[in-house]
């Protein structure tokens, strides 16, 4: 994945660096051909002002040795410097140029002279206009400069050069390996500056592709070093992290859920084959056999209880699990919900307390579900209250919220097993004795609680047991 990413990044690179240097050659090319244009013009300037200081033209044609020596010079050196044609004509038409010297050194050149293309040139320079033309003709570019000369503030005649387009632009030409040297450099550079910079960025993500591969195969416990890189990375390591301590209570609750199970489902099926194989064997006598035969009866009705709680976790696990909400009033179902359990409550001299406000109370809820809670929560309270003990049940509206309590005055919960209480298979006895529940019917109250977007919790009192849970009140 880094040779890609680096691969990608150095293309792009490569295709900015060309584009960009190409616009600069280009640009430097254009800089440097108005360079030369302009020492053109100033050139013929200086002509054209040694013209213009002449009492007239037929006396500069026919001036001294020396001033005639001194114009060919200056012609010379700038056909010297840039190949140029160099004209200068007055409006007699007596004209000066240095054609002999084009035809000696650049025949080719010299032949390629328009003469309707040059006169035409002469005639918007005599009205008195400079011109800065670049002309192609016949596969060929130049250069034009023209400048009129001017004696009394009358056009008395032109100054013309024309200059092959590859002299003016051979410098330009020249700048071509250096840019690209230049732009070579900072490929090279650039590359050098992101190799190092993604490979420190890499790092972290290579660390987390392997601790995720790792994570894959089952080793929880691995973790990444939270170091400093971008932001993103950071936060990616710390989520990764966070995930990854999830995971790993997750596959430690899925562990200790599956270790509970297996002893919850091993103790009566032991049980129930142990007592049989001692009746076939005859260990146990003819006459205890409907004792024991109680003793399986009693297994086989606990383990299917518990089969039947965890198949209802499951269903209420499922996230496709819908509720069947409807209006009705809690505190009736409370009551009927007494009055299935009015047997045992009779057998152990137990009381029960009511306190409703308001009664009725209409709730909006799955009362199926509900009553589900409810027994779970009353079976609780009389399994843990001693004979003769006393049962409250309260409800209170406030809010928009009904809440309902089922308190005991039993044997409570130990402090140091209060936050336990909502844990699967968790019971107050460690040992899981026979006949204590299987420690999964708080965990079915709370998820039903959590499907319906409320709470239940387990109160502080001085003694006893109180566990409370809110609902909705019907609109």
């Amino acid at each position: 994945m880094f040779a890609r990413i680096m691969a990608v990044v150095l293309t792009v690179i490569l295709l900015l660096t060309t584009v960009l240097s190409g616009i600069g050659w280009v640009t430097l090319r254009e800089q440097q051909t108005e360079v030369v244009m302009e020492t053109l013009r100033t050139e013929a300037r200086e002509i054209a002002y040694l013209a213009a200081q002449r009492r007239s033209l037929p006396v500069f044609f026919g001036s001294s040795q020396m001033e005639q020596e001194y114009i060919h010079w200056k012609a010379s050196e700038v056909y010297e410097e840039y190949g140029a044609y160099i004209l200068v004509v007055d409006r007699t038409g007596r004209m000066m140029d240095n054609m002999n010297m084009a035809y000696a050194d650049n025949p080719d050149f010299a032949q390629t002279l328009d003469r309707e293309d040059i006169m035409e040139a002469l005639s918007v320079v005599l009205a008195g206009e400079e011109i800065d033309l670049h002309v192609s003709m016949d596969g060929n570019d130049y250069f034009t400069v023209g400048i009129p000369f001017v004696q009394n503030q009358i056009v008395r005649g032109a100054v013309l050069m024309q200059t092959p387009a590859q002299v003016i632009e051979a410098g330009a030409s020249e700048l071509l390996l250096p840019v690209v040297m230049v732009a070579a450099a900072a490929s090279i550079l650039a590359g050098l500056v992101l190799f190092f910079i993604l490979r420190g960025m890499m790092k972290p993500l290579a660390r987390l592709t392997d601790a995720a591969r790792a994570m894959a195969e089952g080793e929880f416990a691995v973790r990444v070093p939270e170091t400093k890189s971008t932001r993103e990375v950071e936060e990616l390591s710390v989520a990764f992290n966070s995930m990854a301590d999830e995971l790993s209570q997750v596959e430690d609750s899925r562990r200790e859920f599956v270790a509970n199970v297996s002893h919850e489902l091993r103790s009566p099926i032991t049980a129930i084959r142990g007592y049989i194989e001692g009746m076939r064997d005859g260990v146990i006598p003819l006459e205890e056999q409907d004792k024991y035969l109680g003793i399986v009866s009693d297994e086989s009705k606990r383990l299917s209880h518990l089969i039947g709680e965890l198949l209802a976790l499951s269903r209420l696990e499922r996230e496709d699990t819908d509720l069947e909400c409807t209006d009705f009033d809690i505190c009736d179902l409370m009551e009927r919900v007494f009055l299935r359990r009015t047997g045992d409550l009779e057998r152990r001299g137990m009381d029960v307390e009511c306190d409703f406000d308001p009664e009725p109370c209409f709730v909006h809820a799955d009362m199926a579900r509900i009553d589900q809670v409810l027994v779970n929560l009353i079976d609780n309270a009389i399994k843990f209250t001693p004979d003769g003990g006393l049962i409250t049940l309260r409800v209170r509206a406030e809010n928009g919220l009904c809440t309902v309590m089922v308190a005991d005055n039993g044997v409570g919960v130990l402090p140091e097993d209060r936050p336990r209480v909502f844990e699967r298979f968790f019971t107050a006895d460690r040992a899981h004795t026979s006949g204590k529940g299987t420690g999964l019917g708080l965990s079915i109250c709370q998820r039903i609680m959590e499907m319906h977007g409320q709470k239940i919790r387990l109160l502080d009192t001085e003694e006893g047991a109180a566990f409370a849970f809110t609902l909705a009140l019907k609109k």
